[in-house]
């Protein structure tokens, strides 16, 4: 036999069934070929191996003792490739004990996370969830290394690290929060006045770019001052509660905190982008099907999520 990178392996796939039909028609109706393709691609095999591997007698076409010897090969071989190409099982939520590691915002982790999980657990009673903030090395090695699945709710980024894929999940209307003392605004705010104001808001804790809030009022010749930058949702709230400062924060977070804390809601200027959640995960294991199945499942959860507009329906 000459070198096999010089052997056609779909050969094996007719050297198979040629040595179970013992008639080159047969053969060729099984393969969907045409009689004489399959002639052609017996006389290949022949000169490839240098043996007739089937020889017509008086009771039809048999294999000699080479081809005997071959075809235990040829069948393991195929076995192991068709195994190999066959597409991956399916996730089965309803049997698996996953634990899926989400890194998200506090806003999806307070007002969406319960509910998403509560409805999961209805069918998937074994799946659990740890959640962990987004810092640049989640975002980069945390998903490159499978440290955690996915990132869930970050504002859409500009600028990602090499390999991550970033797609739209949920918009979420920005508003507000003012001390229901501070008697120096109004119910609503135009852009001026609101660069005027001092602020409270989140630390960007994924270092990837500035505010889109400050990028907006530069694009307006403004700037504002921050005086307070916290990690999470409650503690800026409570110093808005505190101070004559405002936060800007979406709509759904700021109206738990109308019900908890001395604070109300201000309509912000129309020119404030809008929050563009998304989904980012890393390229290697976007055809996981555990991957596959947790980014169905978050996109069905937003798609109900925006349709009820009530985060404690169902």
């Amino acid at each position: 036999m000459r070198s096999l990178r010089h052997f056609d392996l779909n050969l094996l796939l007719v050297f198979e069934v040629l040595m179970h039909e013992r008639h080159v028609t047969r053969a060729a109706e099984t393969l969907h070929l045409s009689q004489p393709a399959l002639s052609h691609a017996l006389k290949r095999l022949r000169e490839s191996l240098d043996d007739p591997l089937l020889v017509r007698t008086e009771k039809g076409m048999q294999p000699t003792p080479r081809a005997l010897a071959l075809l235990p090969v040829v069948q393991q071989v195929l076995a192991m490739l068709r195994q190999g190409f066959a597409p991956p099982a399916m996730f089965s939520p309803a049997n698996s004990t996953r634990r899926f590691t989400l890194a998200t915002t506090d806003y999806f982790e307070e007002v969406m996370y319960p509910l998403f999980l509560s409805q999961l657990l209805a069918y998937a009673p074994g799946i659990s969830f740890s959640i962990e903030l987004i810092t640049p090395d989640m975002l980069s090695e945390g998903l490159e290394q499978r440290q955690i699945d996915m990132v869930v709710g970050l504002d859409s980024q500009s600028a990602l690290p090499s390999g991550v894929i970033q797609t739209p999940w949920m918009d979420e209307e920005l508003v507000c929060l003012v001390a229901t003392h501070n008697d120096r605004v109004g119910d609503a705010l135009d852009i001026a006045q609101f660069a005027q104001q001092l602020h409270v808001e989140l630390a960007d804790i994924s270092g990837l770019r500035p505010s889109n809030i400050d990028s907006c009022l530069v694009q307006h010749g403004l700037t504002r001052r921050v005086i307070s930058k916290n990690l999470n949702y409650i503690a800026a709230a409570r110093v808005v509660a505190l101070t004559e400062a405002i936060m800007t924060l979406p709509r759904q977070m700021a109206e738990r905190f109308v019900a908890m804390l001395p604070v109300r809601l201000v309509e912000p200027p129309k020119e404030l982008p809008t929050l563009k959640m998304t989904l980012i995960q890393h390229g290697l294991y976007a055809n996981d099907p555990a991957n596959v199945w947790l980014y169905r499942v978050l996109n069905e959860f937003a798609n109900d999520f925006r349709r009820s507009g009530n985060p404690d329906a169902h």
